[in-house]
């Protein structure tokens, strides 16, 4: 059917009106480190921008072009910058995990990211390379948009963060916990939790008005419970998803996840109201005594009046019913992806392997990092780049081909929960159990309970859609989405400690499009040679040929064959009483040596007393 020519006419000035709208939006970020005590216990070193610390939120409008140019002025740790919800279409390569889309970016280098934010919401970004944004490198990421459904029904927008905070630097724990001493994998236990990366944040209102909250949880381990004391919220976004209102009293935000909701303000400014945050304690393996699960902010109605703290007892959370996010429906009403072409039954577990230590599996496989970020394989790998071996055997990689509607399954035989982040897409959530609500860790004490294809409920007709979706203890969920953005996407938890012991993999999506659509910068590559990382050949650097992976980086070995559970925990024992032992034989051989002697404490201390 042909379009009159008027209509094509106005198209075309729509367009070009839009384009002329656009602007450029340029941030130069010299990172470095800076010191900081945001809850008022501790100073501890930070991951500062420009010398400061908070990080500057990162503002732009739907359509507009973002750069960041970034410097790693830190001396003595990579680093780079993901940004968080971002779908990246056609710039996979400005995504941001490091040995998965691009080299580290070492110290006194720097890349700049370039991309068109083509999306709507509320988003945030942070350091994605080893451990790295829970020493402060994360803050929100907005993006404006006037024409959304419920624009005309707010006045002003206000950005609320969360996260669990620790005082020591993430290089200090990371020893202690993927070790032979921590053979359970308890994650190592936050030491206060931020709002607006402080305490008693006293946030302005005026009575009457209406206000979008812009909710992010930018900790790297714990989920948190979040009210307002006799205010109920209108939820309208999730992770950058428009959705139909729907009322909540309270809401449960995941490491990652995002809400934006409504609040309209009572009419009288006689009181202020409590704006509460409580930790997930079921996620801690122990809660010392002098840690504060729940914390007071407030809406301040009033500033001769009083404030109050928030009355309530933390037990296990379990009187607290948050709303469940499978209830939502997306405003846009994208319908169900019907018959997908690929199915992946996956599995997380938790097992200790050959070094005594706990490491994390999707279906066996533990990530580990190739010798060349994945993205390089692509581009440099040509018609192989569809042959899911040159990327290596534990990267858990997986090929897609452009336009295919792809469904997960992932099964959880952990009794812990797991917040999954997917790049480069917002999934469709079409099933989950348990559901959230009081019943929501019953199953973390029983026996695992599986997805099983030919019994569950009818899924819904418009699937709620997000990128970071919660997996209950001892549960599962299942999501699809389609394979219409070709690029390299990581799929992990986003609790940084299940990352960091391998709960990840990767989908190639349609390689050879990228081959033809991507192109990566010049600088790029000038990363990986001053980061000494090969930037063509396989997961193992061949460049010879690429289905050869002798030498390819590989997980830790499994434990021999006929180990009981008596039989780990007594290797586990016995390697610790090794080490003690040998401990204990250089403490003693080295005493006279280190007499009079104070060694530094930190690598960076150290780097210090050099240049001194």
């Amino acid at each position: 059917m042909a379009f009159p020519r008027h209509l094509l006419s106005w198209l075309a000035a729509v367009v070009l009106l839009a384009q002329c709208q656009a602007k450029t939006v340029t941030y130069d970020f010299n990172v470095t480190w800076v010191t900081a005590n945001p809850d008022g216990l501790a100073d501890r070193e930070v991951v500062g921008i420009n010398g400061q610390w908070p990080l500057p939120v990162i503002e732009v409008d739907k359509g507009d072009q973002l750069v960041v140019n970034m410097y790693n002025g830190l001396g003595d740790k990579s680093a780079s910058i993901h940004f968080h919800g971002m779908y990246q279409n056609t710039t996979t390569d400005m995504d941001g995990p490091a040995m998965v889309t691009q080299c580290p970016v070492p110290p006194g280098s720097s890349m700049t990211y370039n991309f068109t934010v083509n999306q709507n919401g509320t988003y945030w970004y942070h350091c994605h390379t080893e451990y790295c944004y829970p020493d402060g490198y994360r803050q929100a990421l907005i993006v404006h948009d006037n024409s959304s459904w419920f624009a005309d029904e707010y006045d002003d927008d206000l950005t609320i963060t969360m996260t669990d905070w620790y005082h020591e630097l993430t290089e200090e724990i990371a020893p202690t916990f993927i070790t032979v001493d921590n053979p359970t994998g308890a994650e190592p236990i936050p030491d206060s939790f931020l709002f607006n990366d402080t305490l008693n944040t006293k946030i302005p209102v005026e009575p009457g008005k209406t206000y979008l909250l812009r909710l992010i949880n930018i900790g790297a381990f714990v989920a948190q419970y979040f009210y307002i004391e006799d205010h109920t919220m209108r939820i309208v976004e999730i992770d950058g998803i428009y959705t139909d209102a729907a009322e909540a009293d309270i809401l449960y935000i995941s490491a990652a996840q995002r809400y934006s909701v409504l609040v309209t303000m009572k009419n009288s400014t006689e009181k202020n109201y409590a704006i509460v945050t409580v930790a997930d304690s079921v996620l801690l393996d122990i809660i010392p005594s002098d840690l504060t699960l729940n914390q007071t902010n407030w809406l301040e109605y009033n500033s001769s009046a009083s404030f109050p703290q928030a009355v309530m007892t933390v037990s296990d959370c379990s009187d607290l019913n948050p709303y469940d996010d499978m209830n939502l429906v997306p405003n846009d009403r994208m319908p169900l992806l019907e018959n997908p072409d690929v199915s992946l039954d996956l599995t997380v577990t938790m097992q200790v392997l050959d070094n005594g230590a706990d490491y994390a599996f999707l279906n066996d496989i533990s990530y580990t990092k190739p010798k060349v970020p994945t993205l390089y394989t692509v581009m440099s790998a040509g018609s192989l780049a569809t042959d899911a071996t040159v990327y290596g055997d534990y990267t858990h990689s997986v090929v897609l081909d452009e336009g295919q509607v792809v469904e997960i399954i992932l099964n959880n035989g952990d009794t812990g929960t797991h917040p999954f982040h997917l790049h480069g897409h917002a999934f469709q959530m079409i099933d989950r159990f348990p559901s959230y609500g009081e019943h929501f860790y019953d199953y973390a004490d029983g026996d695992p309970v599986t997805y099983n294809a030919a019994n569950h409920s009818a899924f819904p007709a418009y699937p709620p859609r997000r990128d970071t979706f919660v997996l209950p203890p001892q549960g599962y969920f299942v999501i699809r989405f389609k394979a219409d953005n070709p690029g390299v996407w990581f799929f992990h938890c986003h609790i940084d400690w299940h990352l960091s012991q391998g709960l990840a993999m990767v989908f190639i999506e349609a390689p050879l499009a990228i081959q033809e659509r991507v192109t990566i910068p010049q600088q790029h590559y000038d990363v990986c040679e001053a980061a000494g990382v090969a930037y063509e050949g396989n997961a193992a650097g061949n460049t010879e040929d690429y289905t050869d992976l002798s030498g390819q980086n590989k997980q830790i070995a499994w434990l021999p064959g006929g180990f009981t559970a008596r039989g780990i925990v007594a290797l586990v024992f016995s390697c610790v009483s090794a080490f003690l032992g040998m401990g204990m034989i250089a403490f003693y051989g080295l005493s006279d040596i280190k007499k009079g002697a104070q060694a530094p404490t930190t690598r960076r201390e150290e780097m210090r007393e050099h240049e001194d």
